[in-house]
């Protein structure tokens, strides 16, 4: 929501500025535009491959609609309690059936916010499994997390990256498509002044919307998308958190407390709410 309304700000602040001292169809230049970003993005499917271009759409998006609320996290750990709870009262076989097939499982249909989060879905029943199957050394299995986690935020920056590339090239395409404009006004210098000075405003819009492009639009959507993406890595922290509490042998409050100090102040529920929260923790 902040990105599209800050896009808005953008655009109002600059033609406000610029409408009451110059004409608005002067600034509409489609072949600038077509230089500009076609080429741009001639240039970002060059560069990138099919995964991280397609991506980039889905991130967008994501950006939009901003990082996760508190009250996700909240579920967050109430599924961890859950989770905990039952391998405490049954042995983590009982994981078992629920892990191979979560969308099927009575647990964790009772959290609909994580069952829509794939990637962390397939996260959590990952190393669940592997409790499951005998894993009992807590640091070796802290480690495997720690690798993954950084090859999946290395993989996630790849998006941010690419985009940052783009803006940073929109200024230069936009001198390219002035240049052109300049070549077309060279051509025809005999013409009148009123004509001439016509053609070097033409010219002049390609530096302007390149410029424009990359400060005002695709570089705050480089960066929207890498804070969201920073952001929604703690989901992944705090549930590595309460998996090696629980491996260490904490009951399963005490798991779920280590994964809740592991949240930054604004999403971090407070041990009262999660308190008052378990109390009412579904069971499978």
């Amino acid at each position: 929501m902040f990105l599209i309304i800050g896009y808005i700000i953008v655009l109002g602040s600059v033609l406000g500025g610029y409408l009451p001292h110059g004409a608005f169809s002067i600034l509409v230049q489609p072949y600038e535009i077509l230089i500009i970003f076609g080429a741009a993005f001639g240039a970002f499917l060059t560069a990138n491959p099919l995964s991280v271009v397609k991506r980039s759409f889905s991130y967008t998006l994501r950006a939009m609609k901003g990082p996760k609320k508190k009250a996700a996290y909240l579920e967050l750990l109430l599924c961890l309690y859950a989770i905990f709870r039952l391998a405490k009262s049954k042995g983590d076989l009982a994981l078992e059936s629920h892990v191979e097939n979560p969308e099927g499982s009575s647990l964790f249909n009772n959290f609909p916010v994580l069952m829509k989060d794939h990637h962390a879905v397939e996260f959590m029943c990952d190393y669940l499994r592997l409790l499951t199957l005998g894993t009992t050394n807590p640091y070796e299995l802290e480690a495997v997390i720690d690798q993954e986690l950084e090859a999946h935020h290395e993989d996630e920056h790849a998006v941010s990256d690419a985009v940052q590339t783009v803006g940073d090239g929109l200024p230069a395409l936009g001198i390219v498509a002035a240049v052109l404009g300049v070549i077309v006004t060279m051509s025809s210098v005999t013409e009148p002044p009123e004509i001439l000075g016509g053609l070097i405003a033409a010219a002049l819009v390609g530096t302007f919307l390149g410029i424009l492009g990359a400060y005002g639009f695709v570089a705050p959507t480089a960066s929207i998308i890498k804070k969201t993406v920073d952001a929604d890595a703690k989901y992944y922290s705090c549930i590595k958190a309460a998996l090696i509490g629980h491996m260490q042998g904490y009951a399963p409050q005490v798991s779920v407390e280590f994964a809740r100090k592991t949240l930054p102040h604004d999403l971090r529920p407070s041990f009262k709410e999660l308190d008052e929260a378990l109390q009412d923790a579904p069971t499978a």
